[in-house]
């Protein structure tokens, strides 16, 4: 949504920039040209990571010293079609932490329920696009594992899907 805005506002721009006198010559068929080409720049741009605003926020909380948990840890290189359920898991751990930060009353606070409303957004309605196969685990299958290694895990596979 946030790129969409910024597409729209840097295409017209671009429009002012052609309707001006500086570019009076281009406003032929040449103008609509270029035009054009610069307008697709940003959409192309938009197909970026869903998960990008995920990944700004756990860079800020990776390092907090006011959270301690064990956490419910899957693996960065779970088999390709349980990725789903895996980024599930992660986003479900995050609850986990919501409720210590708040029983804690932690700094990052704010940063970790991002994540987790900016993961439960880019979900579909929470309906599994992927059917559940035999070799993925549930979540408490995972090893529980410390915070720092939870969120150093989590990047990875947001970036294993962003590929």
């Amino acid at each position: 949504q946030k790129t969409y805005l910024e597409s729209t506002c840097l295409q017209y721009r671009l429009y002012q920039l052609l309707n001006s006198h500086c570019f009076c010559p281009l406003n032929n068929g040449m103008g609509l040209i270029i035009f054009f080409l610069c307008a697709y720049v940003p959409k192309t741009e938009a197909g970026h990571c869903k998960w990008a605003e995920v990944l700004q926020d756990l860079e800020r909380i990776k390092t907090s010293k006011d959270i301690d948990v064990s956490l419910y840890t899957a693996n960065a290189d779970e088999d390709e079609e349980c990725q789903e359920l895996v980024m599930r898991c992660f986003f479900l751990e995050t609850e986990v932490i919501i409720q210590e930060c708040r029983i804690k009353n932690c700094s990052k606070t704010q940063d970790v329920w991002n994540i987790w409303k900016n993961g439960n957004e880019s979900f579909d309605k929470n309906k599994l696009t992927s059917t559940k196969s035999a070799k993925c685990k549930e979540c408490e299958e995972y090893e529980e594992k410390s915070f720092p290694e939870f969120v150093q895990n989590f990047v990875k596979v947001i970036q294993r899907d962003c590929k």
